[in-house]
């Protein structure tokens, strides 16, 4: 088996060589770490709410088009439950569809509404979420593919307590969509699991937060590097908005804010939002200044390299353990005996 050899409906739907994507990273989403990935083989998603305006995302998907040499690339619609915060969304697809884009990644609120905008535009649509319960209601919204993630997601995996590979598990009993899951993946190993799960790719982003394309400060990527799978905590469950995040000062403050009491998101000040991460985190390399959503598959990284090297030793690795695990077992042989 070699890297390439992975074909599944993922592949199949996105027209790429690899059953990975790379989903939404607000701030961190852009042109230079997509079109990495992309040209790479397999599949990332610009991350429209990053942007000061629909012109700015505009004039990043044009350069993300000439970075792919006009490979297909995406676009991640987070929606958020904040009233008002919304308002841009439909403009976000209009432009990206006008702009060529046909491959789309949602999270946060239900789809709808989503779908018809997009089919009618000749696009795609996967639908990122937490829960089996929801996946089923985005497939019967008609979204195209659903990518499940679990408790051990970096950024918000909402209230669920599964891990990913057990809720990929229940979900492909259900699921007759493409599925991804993602989670707590950071290795090939994990990526050949998930395929022997039965699912059709995995989604990542925490293990290419290192990557030397991603907009961010040395200082923070080489504290990653510097970790192990303890590296992430879970802030804001009280609150009912799960938030798992670089353990660092800002993270302890928030939990420490938490058991004190603070029940709404203004009780905590500028400490939980974007711009300050941006800001001191990514742009100055504070890296105890801000909240950096980040799941334990940080763990995993160990130099600040070009994507394109980090799909390259996750294909390998996936192909290695799916060829290691074929080999030990001979299923042809007469009177097998499966192992119990």
């Amino acid at each position: 088996m070699t890297e390439s050899s992975f074909r599944t409906r993922i592949t199949d739907l996105f027209g790429i060589r690899h059953p990975l994507l790379l989903g939404g990273m607000h701030h961190l989403g852009e042109s230079g770490i997509v079109a990495a990935v992309v040209n790479a083989g397999a599949m990332g998603f610009i991350t429209a709410r990053s942007f000061d305006g629909v012109d700015a995302l505009r004039s990043d998907l044009r350069r993300c088009r000439a970075l792919t040499d006009g490979r297909p690339f995406g676009v991640n619609l987070t929606l958020s439950r904040r009233p008002g915060a919304n308002k841009d969304v439909a403009a976000w697809i209009q432009a990206a569809l006008a702009e060529g884009v046909r491959h789309f990644e949602s999270a946060g609120s239900s789809p709808e509404g989503l779908v018809e905008a997009i089919h009618d535009g000749g696009g795609i649509l996967i639908h990122k979420c937490p829960s089996v319960r929801h996946a089923l209601s985005a497939e019967r919204l008609g979204v195209d593919a659903i990518a499940l993630v679990g408790m051990e997601e970096g950024g918000h995996p909402g209230d669920n307590q599964l891990s990913a590979f057990l809720n990929g598990a229940f979900a492909l009993e259900q699921i007759r969509i493409p599925l991804v899951i993602g989670g707590g993946i950071g290795n090939g190993r994990q990526i050949a699991a998930a395929l022997a799960l039965g699912a059709d790719g995995v989604v990542m982003g925490s293990r290419f937060m290192v990557a030397s394309e991603i907009i961010a400060h040395d200082a923070l990527k080489q504290r990653i590097v510097a970790s192990d799978a303890g590296c992430s905590t879970a802030i804001l469950a009280s609150l009912g908005d799960t938030w798992r995040v670089l353990v660092n000062d800002a993270a302890r403050e928030v939990q420490r804010m938490e058991a004190g009491g603070a029940r709404h998101h203004a009780d905590f000040g500028d400490l939980i939002l974007s711009s300050r991460t941006r800001q001191r985190v990514y742009q100055d390399g504070d890296v105890e200044g801000g909240i950096v959503s980040l799941g334990p598959a940080g763990g995993f990284a160990d130099g600040i390299v070009p994507a394109a090297e980090i799909v390259e030793r996750l294909m390998r690795d996936a192909a290695s353990a799916a060829r290691m695990f074929a080999g030990r077992f001979d299923w042809a042989a007469p009177g097998h005996v499966f192992p119990a």
